[in-house]
């Protein structure tokens, strides 16, 4: 591949090929899984809600005693100045994943010191977002398996920072593509109530009335915010609480909630489909509609037309 055709990735203040960007095998991100990351996307090549996401990778930054050496208004330029670079290698119909990543940095074995800025190591990348391999699940729903893998508890690690510690969600997706490649791992937690996919948050829609689980118990996505906002605004009342399989197999609809899905329909749990409703359900169908009148952009047929 032509050095024209790579994407240009942000490591340690250079702008260089992604093919050329490396981590050392003594990076605390790579040893222990000492990072953090966040990312947002694209609609119509540009970026959505970049400061929302930033001021949470800060939350995240300042929770694990991490320091950058970058403030906000530095990772958006760096991260502006990184899709601007690449927007020449993606298709009219395409649009990016943006994803900022830190880890403590460079150590040796024998150090007693946990090392900070300036060894931190600072990377801001792009990458297509999957939209054929995911139309399916805007087309029929996605299906959603809870594995026998529970989500780490917050007396161990705050969920609501974005860590490079996702062996749970790792080994729950490994044990669902298993029964079934198509479907989602969504973790249950300790006490067994649904918690959050790897990157997704639910909603469950019963007498039209939303319930999603508590936010001090899962990751606070920036689209479960939107979703929340956007129900406001159309009326729909939303709940947090204890949310468990009694109720998602009783519930009218389901979604989840990404980054990159936005909203998405589930068709079934645990191959459980007690909802006799169209896919997606007309609450479901609603906030959809309102999400793509917010953002500007049917990103909602973006996936459709790569089914």
């Amino acid at each position: 591949m032509s050095l024209s055709n790579q994407r240009i990735v942000y490591l340690n203040g250079q702008f260089i090929p992604e093919n050329e960007a490396t981590v050392p095998i003594k990076d605390q991100g790579f040893k222990y899984g000492d990072g953090v990351f966040d990312t947002t996307r694209t609609f119509g090549h540009k970026i959505f809600r970049l400061r929302e996401h930033l001021e949470r990778f800060e939350r995240t930054l300042r929770y694990m005693d991490l320091n950058s050496g970058h403030d906000i208004a530095q990772f958006e330029d760096i991260t502006e100045e990184v899709v601007k670079r690449n927007l020449p290698l993606l298709n009219k119909e395409e649009d990016y994943w943006v994803t900022q990543r830190v880890t403590r940095g460079l150590t040796d074995d024998d150090s007693t010191a946990w090392p900070d800025w300036p060894n931190a190591t600072v990377i801001v990348e792009c990458s297509p977002l999957p939209l054929a391999a995911r139309a399916k699940h805007y087309k029929d729903g996605i299906q959603l398996i809870t594995p026998s893998v529970r989500r780490i508890s917050p007396e161990m690690i705050s969920p609501r920072a974005k860590t490079h510690n996702y062996l749970n969600f790792v080994l729950g997706e490994l044990e669902v593509a298993a029964q079934n490649p198509d479907a989602l791992a969504f973790l249950l937690d300790k006490n067994g109530n649904l918690s959050e996919g790897k990157g997704s948050n639910i909603f469950l829609v019963k007498n039209k009335v939303l319930s999603t689980p508590f936010e001090q118990f899962v990751l606070p996505g920036v689209s479960r915010q939107v979703t929340i906002q956007l129900c406001e605004r159309l009326g729909l009342f939303v709940e947090e609480k204890n949310i468990d399989l009694f109720d998602a197999y009783n519930a009218d609809e389901i979604f989840i909630t990404s980054t990159s899905f936005c909203i998405c329909p589930v068709q079934a749990v645990n191959g459980r489909r007690p909802f006799e409703v169209a896919i997606p359900g007309p609450v479901t169908k609603s906030l959809i509609e309102a999400y793509v009148d917010l953002v500007d952009f049917d990103w909602y047929q973006q996936y459709l037309a790569h089914a």
